[in-house]
């Protein structure tokens, strides 16, 4: 299996992406000759990322028979000063509500997610720290 993305010009600094048929644009700021139509590629690993851990959590949560409200995933990621500007690090934030008694499975959930299923995780961490935290609300 390979998956396959289309990037294609539309005008100024904003692109056409097409990822399975669903298309959204990236765009540059203003600042960088763009017309901020879109979000631009950076943060677009970050929300990667966050899916790709998020949906692994989901998934587990469910398959645990935990009942869950208001969770999100909340990425940090501080770029380095020099060109080409990177991610220095990256802070994954799991913000969750859910009963006290369904802590330990959240954390296993989490666990799982980094150390075994989300791909996005295991590719990013070969090259940046990444480190992760849990709210609970």
């Amino acid at each position: 299996m390979e998956h396959k993305t289309i990037c294609t010009y539309t005008s100024g600094m904003q692109f056409d992406i097409d990822i399975n048929n669903h298309h959204f644009f990236i765009d540059a700021n203003a600042e960088n000759g763009g017309n901020n139509t879109g979000p631009s590629p950076k943060p677009l690993l970050l929300a990667s990322l966050a899916g790709c851990t998020a949906m692994d959590i989901v998934s587990l949560l469910n398959k645990m028979h935990v009942l869950f409200t208001n969770f999100n995933v909340e990425t940090i990621a501080p770029l380095t000063e020099e060109h080409p500007k990177v991610y220095a690090s990256m802070q994954l934030n799991y913000h969750i509500n859910l009963a006290e008694i369904d802590k330990p499975k959240m954390e296993k959930a989490v666990g799982l997610s980094i150390e075994k299923y989300c791909g996005v995780y295991a590719m990013l961490s070969k090259a940046i720290d990444v480190k992760h935290t849990i709210v609970y609300h």
